[in-house]
């Protein structure tokens, strides 16, 4: 027998026939504290403020973009049928992985032609990173979409839950795991481990790789628990091949850039 509830209301507000997507206005939140954040910190080391602002005008459609191209290429058996579902994302289908992937090669790119250390502009961004993607993830609880497999409504109410999350785990006549509220968690506590390992004045580009690790361990836990993901196998996701070979990545990128002597730049060091 199915319970009478109701999900919340995905459209913010109407401005005549355009309909504002609480999934929208989320993300945004998210992009407009991260630029803050990244330009604040910033200038404490002595870059420009400006310098964020324009690189997230390049790095923003590029990301959107990438992470398209990221999911439409992985479901091209879909795509190919249906052409012209591709540029329609509002109808979903973007990977964070296409976007991360996008963003980190347009900031390297930026980096050079702005005569800056790359390596500088990723630690100082890092934390932003993952505390957009924190906020991001409730667009998609809004949406109730990314979750998990089905659970009841006993196993929701043991993890002392809010009620309005347990009732918009509720999708046709089904309770799901929150995972958007997992990965968000995870994100959050990275959050504030790299703030703090701002202090121990890491290695240059050491505390971006601390949040490539943190983040893709707990990607690759949180994406076993989901029922949408792109497949590599039948068994293995994508997004758990991406994380484990990003979490090796940094990893061996930590050892030889500390063994080869490109790393002897510290995080609180001047710029350039």
């Amino acid at each position: 027998m199915e319970e009478n509830i109701q999900p919340l209301d995905p459209i913010a507000f109407s401005l005549g026939p355009i309909q504002v997507h609480w999934y929208g206005l989320i993300i945004g939140t998210g992009i407009a504290l991260a630029l803050w954040l990244a330009m604040r910190e910033g200038e404490k080391r002595g870059l420009q403020k400006e310098l964020f602002a324009d690189l997230m005008l390049w790095a923003i459609p590029i990301a959107i973009l990438s992470a398209r191209l990221y999911y439409v290429i992985f479901e091209w058996d879909y795509y190919a049928q249906n052409p012209a579902e591709i540029i329609k994302i509002w109808h979903g289908g973007i990977a964070i992985h296409g976007a991360l992937i996008g963003s980190v090669i347009t900031a390297y790119v930026f980096a050079k032609k702005k005569g800056i250390s790359f390596w500088q502009l990723a630690d100082i961004t890092a934390p932003s990173i993952i505390l957009g993607q924190a906020i991001g993830r409730w667009g998609n609880f809004m949406n109730q979409e990314a979750h998990g497999r089905e659970v009841t409504r006993s196993f929701l109410e043991n993890l002392h839950l809010p009620e309005f999350i347990i009732n918009q785990m509720y999708i046709n006549g089904t309770y799901y795991h929150p995972t958007f509220l997992y990965e968000s968690l995870w994100n959050i506590a990275g959050f504030i481990i790299l703030l703090s390992l701002r202090r121990v004045n890491l290695r240059r580009g050491e505390l971006f790789l601390t949040y490539v690790i943190w983040y893709s361990i707990g990607r690759f836990f949180v994406e076993g628990m989901r029922t949408d993901s792109l497949m590599l196998t039948e068994s293995l996701r994508m997004a758990q091949f991406i994380s484990i070979v990003l979490v090796i990545g940094a990893i061996v990128l930590i050892v030889i850039r500390r063994t080869k002597g490109y790393a002897d730049k510290r995080y609180l060091d001047k710029s350039a």
